[in-house]
């Protein structure tokens, strides 16, 4: 064990580290999060529209879902202010942290990535009218601004913000007296760096035209976001990213928030695309998705950590650990476990790296495979991230009572795992010298 723990910690804990400061990397995970409310509005209003219509269709009650349509209507409007422009929101706050964490203006960082991704995609849509496609220009298809058209947000809004940071930086601008009001002295210092990021972002996107024939924003979506997505709905993407998440979790590293661009990047899209299938009636594609991980495998945050408080509360006989668990009960409930990570502590702890990794991996792998053999619904539904274990999988899976079995047949599974660990941490707690007193020897 102490081999291994060595190993990690040489090998994996220096690039885990290095990778956490990166600063278009913080700025992406920044930008997902600050995107949280838009989200939730979004889908408390296609929650409730599900309640609705499993109103009409399980029950029965065409009476009450009749009396429902405009509470359906103001939802569908919501939507359609949140989910259906989410690219547009992701491009101004990718361009305003990127333009923070740089520490330039972040309302002009907002601009440069917002401009460089509407000149990005696609102003022609094609429709077919009695069996003939037509080409409409000057037109928008509304779906390269929800998730779909999220990767040619990230990529332009990038390249947009990073030239305007670099023109600024460079001092490529007007000289402006300070005593102009700030409106007016902002929009003159951040003109020419604006306009050059603008113009070559332009250039750009026009030889790509010319090479391609295609808008930018079509080729990444054929090309590499479809096939990424697909990737992400492989069993062993799903394994691999649960792993490097713990072990990060292990050595003190937020090992969701340094992998945040690589899950919503692999799974905010179809679940997003979950989300809109749902609402529009259809086929629900995608089997994995962000919110797979929390529902069925992170009970009480990464790690499964409410899991341990239970098995702690359960079976050990140390005071100071059963004192800590109590303490940590309440936040688990609500899925945040910096008290336990770190008040145990689980992180730098070798006695329960191996539960910590296992039972996650176990956790994940069970749900996937039973959602693949559609034992339960896949996750179509955005929850909050402190909904309650089992209340969260029955929302989520769109009120589907086979999730809350799972959930509870994963908590089992995962309490079984910690459990021989808790008495092993009790049993060598014993035979330490220096253990741990919660109250200052007086003197």
């Amino acid at each position: 064990m102490s081999s291994l723990v060595k190993w990690l910690e040489t090998y994996v804990l220096p690039p885990a580290s290095r990778l956490a400061q990166v600063r278009w990397l913080v700025a992406m995970r920044d930008t997902f999060i600050s995107l949280l409310p838009i989200t939730m509005a979004g889908s408390i209003a296609m929650l409730f529209n599900s309640i609705i219509r499993a109103a009409k269709v399980q029950m029965h009650w065409d009476t009450f879902y009749s009396l429902m349509q405009p509470i359906v209507a103001i939802d569908n409007i919501i939507w359609e202010g949140t989910f259906a422009l989410f690219a547009v929101y992701f491009a101004i706050s990718w361009g305003y942290h990127l333009a923070k964490t740089y520490e330039v203006n972040r309302f002009a960082g907002s601009v440069a990535s917002l401009v460089a991704f509407a000149m990005s995609i696609s102003d022609s849509v094609k429709l077919r009218i009695d069996g003939d496609v037509v080409d409409i220009k000057n037109a928008f298809d509304i779906k390269q601004f929800s998730t779909m058209g999220l990767f040619t947000a990230i990529i332009f809004g990038c390249i947009g913000t990073a030239l305007f940071i670099v023109f600024y930086k460079a001092r490529i601008r007007l000289k402006v007296d300070t005593s102009m009001p700030h409106a007016e002295w902002v929009a003159f210092s951040t003109l020419i760096p604006i306009l050059l990021s603008v113009f070559i972002v332009g250039f750009v996107n026009y030889a790509f035209q010319r090479l391609t024939g295609t808008y930018f924003g079509n080729w990444l979506l054929a090309t590499i976001q479809r096939p990424l997505v697909n990737l992400g709905q492989g069993f062993g993407v799903v394994l691999l990213v649960t792993f490097l998440v713990q072990i990060f979790w292990f050595f003190g590293i937020n090992g969701i928030s340094v992998l945040t661009p690589v899950m919503d990047s692999l799974w905010l899209t179809p679940e997003n695309i979950n989300v809109t299938a749902v609402r529009n009636s259809e086929h629900v594609p995608y089997i994995w998705v962000r919110d797979s991980f929390n529902v069925f495998a992170w009970f009480g945050g990464a790690g499964g950590t409410l899991v341990l408080i239970i098995a702690i509360l359960m079976f050990s006989k140390r005071k100071d650990y059963r004192t800590i668990a109590k303490m940590a009960v309440a936040p688990g409930v609500f899925n945040i476990n910096e008290p336990i990570i770190f008040g145990l502590p689980v992180v730098f702890n070798p006695v329960y790296l191996i539960p910590f990794v296992v039972a996650p991996l176990v956790n994940v792998s069970l749900a996937y495979w039973a959602t693949t053999a559609g034992l339960v619904n896949p996750v179509q539904i955005f929850v909050p991230t402190v909904m309650p274990p089992l209340i969260g999988p029955f929302l989520a899976c769109n009120y589907d009572w086979r999730a809350i079995v799972l959930a509870l047949i994963n908590m089992v599974i995962a309490l079984l795992i910690w459990m021989p660990f808790v008495f092993a941490a009790d049993k060598i707690a014993k035979q330490d010298n220096n253990q741990r007193n919660f109250y200052l020897p007086q003197y």
